[in-house]
């Protein structure tokens, strides 16, 4: 028969001097510095941020190492820092329209104007290891563009706007914004708290959803509008001074996601949209955000609910990784008791089976 095992707090200590040990790895290797994780990982750095809802490379880059590159616990470290930082102001909307630009792709026009600009991108390599990097074979330089990288470049989406073949999705400025930093989610949930539940839901589950919408569930049929990455800046507006600061800059990635038309009797048929905004360059995140957000608009716009893609509670529910990673790994804590009186009900249960085949034996 099992009994509950103790712990003691000396074990406790001793598992974590292990880890860090663990962590640290072989000693004759020089450690690890944030400034390497930070430059030459910055992809899983961009994905901590956008998960973990703070925009600090340098945490992000403290968060990766502390975790040995788990993205996960990494993301859960940033989220609880976040938790103890104070909230000074809100910034007003994101002007992406203003970004200066480092990537700009459309699937949907060959020469939009401002043109498309490749970036730095793995679409056009060929996935084969580079033992260059191995070897420790510097870089080439990187070229300079010919263009003007402080020129805004007006988006795709505006192109179809001003014909309206496109819904158009001016803000409601009477609406107050959701915060699920400070109030759960509740259900129906609106778009803007859908779009910040999504902007930190796991990559990796997004992506999953995302694909199911292509495969068939849920019936639509996406377009790739606009995908760009660049820089833009956060501005605030206090009440008190009564006029905009512009207080730094983000680099974030925005898709947005041209759909199957839709109409009513007070629109003519249009495309419909979906969106996805990351922080840092983040376009797979972002493409399948914007993929699942128009999936979930299939309520709002009249479409049958019939795929897991357009569920919000089956969607919003999981997305989250910290959450997620809380549920499932509870099980390896201990549940003793519950295992115990599982198994004396599996006990009386095989008596009872064995005695009833005695008597039908006799």
């Amino acid at each position: 028969m099992y009994v509950p095992v103790k712990g003691g707090e000396k074990a406790i200590d001793n598992a974590h001097c292990w880890l860090a040990d663990n962590r640290r790895g072989d000693r004759d290797v020089p450690e690890l510095g944030l400034d390497q994780v930070r430059e030459q990982l910055g992809r899983a750095v961009d994905r901590v941020m956008a998960e973990g809802s703070l925009y600090d490379r340098e945490l992000a880059a403290l968060a990766i190492k502390q975790a040995q590159g788990d993205m996960i616990e990494a993301v859960f470290l940033l989220r609880a820092y976040r938790t103890t930082l104070p909230r000074l102001a809100a910034s007003v909307p994101l002007d992406t329209a203003a970004m200066r630009v480092h990537r700009r792709v459309s699937a949907i026009y060959k020469d939009v104007p401002g043109g498309q600009l490749l970036g730095p991108t793995y679409d056009y390599t060929h996935r084969l290891l580079d033992f260059r990097l191995a070897a420790g074979e510097p870089p080439p330089p990187a070229p300079e563009a010919d263009a003007d990288p402080d020129a805004p470049l007006p988006g795709v989406s505006e192109l179809l706007r001003s014909e309206g073949l496109v819904e158009d999705e001016a803000p409601a400025d009477d609406e107050p914004v959701g915060d699920l930093t400070e109030e759960p989610l509740a259900f129906p949930a609106s778009r803007d708290c859908r779009l910040q539940a999504l902007a930190r839901g796991d990559e990796g589950f997004l992506l999953a959803m995302g694909y199911s919408t292509q495969r068939g569930y849920g019936n639509n049929h996406p377009f790739a509008g606009e995908i760009r990455t660049g820089s833009v800046s956060i501005v605030i507006e206090p009440a008190e001074l009564g006029f905009p600061l512009d207080i730094g800059e983000l680099t974030v990635t925005e898709c947005q996601m041209v759909n199957q038309f839709a109409g009513s009797a007070e629109a003519p048929p249009q495309f419909t949209r979906g969106y996805g905004l990351v922080f840092g360059h983040g376009e797979r995140k972002a493409m399948a955000m914007a993929l699942v957000d128009r999936a979930l608009r299939a309520d709002e716009l009249g479409e049958p609910v019939s795929a897991p893609a357009q569920e919000q509670e089956f969607v919003l529910q999981h997305a989250d990784n910290v959450q997620a990673t809380g549920f499932v790994e509870h099980l390896k804590l201990p549940h003793y008791v519950d295992f115990q009186a599982e198994l004396d009900t599996l006990r009386r249960l095989r008596a009872a089976y064995a005695d009833a085949g005695d008597e039908e034996a006799s």
